[in-house]
């Protein structure tokens, strides 16, 4: 009887053709399920788009086709762009000072009971409750919008570098002691890389909370970007450019999880050879 899970060896092979296509089943099921609901007239067209016009405004969005999305007619890379900035940007913030202060709270034991109750205080405040805050101190335009993208990445990575550091075996770190490692070797050339695949797990989901938190900052503090034209186009009633904003920020988010994602078995592929992430297809 064969395995369900099979794992090799060595490298793993790429998916094959079906698994691929087995990729597009549920988003192609749902678009048909969506498409035959709002055609059927169950709710008014404007209530809910069926995708074919969400998709038509999406289009015009991108491309300026014939205007049907008025001013944001051919203005969806600007607003991409201008989006994408301010998450790379609160991203990168969040993950440089989040690793470092993770692993220094997950090494040295002084820096764990002066600096992690303070920060576990803070971790539980919503990121948009310091949205008065950030309008005052920032005022209204891209800083405030950074913070809070700061805000929604730094913990997540923080807690999963203090987890990865803290679980790495002691095996590992004597050793490294019997070869006469000094303590800055062993935090570079050991923890660092043992820890790793938990702090590669807190990057993926901060990316996705820094896309939630843009979203959120731009619809309040911003008059540019994807949450931008999401939030404005309620106001209008113009729902199709509300779905087609959506679909533009879940595949932006995708896109970035997949880079990540990407990186992390470049950077990881030693361990390919003794996990299930190595599993053949």
């Amino acid at each position: 009887m064969s395995s369900a899970i099979e794992l090799t060896d060595g490298a793993s092979a790429g998916p094959s053709f079906g698994r691929r296509f087995d990729r597009f089943i549920v988003p192609v099921a749902i678009l048909i399920g969506w498409e035959a609901f709002a055609r059927a007239g169950f709710l008014p067209p404007a209530l809910l788009p069926a995708p074919s016009a969400v998709l038509h405004a999406l289009a015009d969005w991108m491309f300026g086709i014939d205007e049907t999305t008025q001013s944001y007619s051919g203005h969806w890379l600007h607003d991409a762009l201008s989006s994408a900035w301010r998450v790379g940007f609160g991203f990168a913030i969040a993950a440089a000072s989040a690793i470092l202060l993770g692993t220094a709270i997950g090494w040295w034991r002084t820096a764990e009971t002066t600096l992690e109750p303070t920060l576990q205080m803070l971790r539980p405040i919503p990121p948009v409750s310091w949205i008065p805050l950030a309008i005052i101190w920032f005022g209204i335009a891209d800083k405030p919008a950074i913070f809070l993208v700061f805000l929604g990445a730094f913990f997540p990575i923080l807690m999963n570098t203090i987890h990865g550091v803290k679980g790495v075996d002691r095996n590992l770190i004597r050793a490294g002691a019997m070869m006469g490692a000094t303590e800055r070797q062993t935090l570079l050339h050991i923890v660092l890389p043992a820890a790793l695949p938990s702090i590669f797990a807190g990057l993926r989901i901060a990316v996705g909370s820094a896309w939630m938190l843009t979203v959120t900052a731009e619809m309040v503090a911003v008059k540019s970007g994807l949450g931008y034209v999401l939030w404005d186009s309620y106001y209008f009633l113009r729902y199709d450019i509300v779905l087609a904003a959506m679909i533009s920020i879940g595949v932006l988010g995708f896109v970035c999880d997949l880079a990540i994602k990407r990186l992390m078995n470049a950077v990881l592929h030693w361990q390919k050879a003794t996990t299930v992430a190595g599993r053949q297809g």
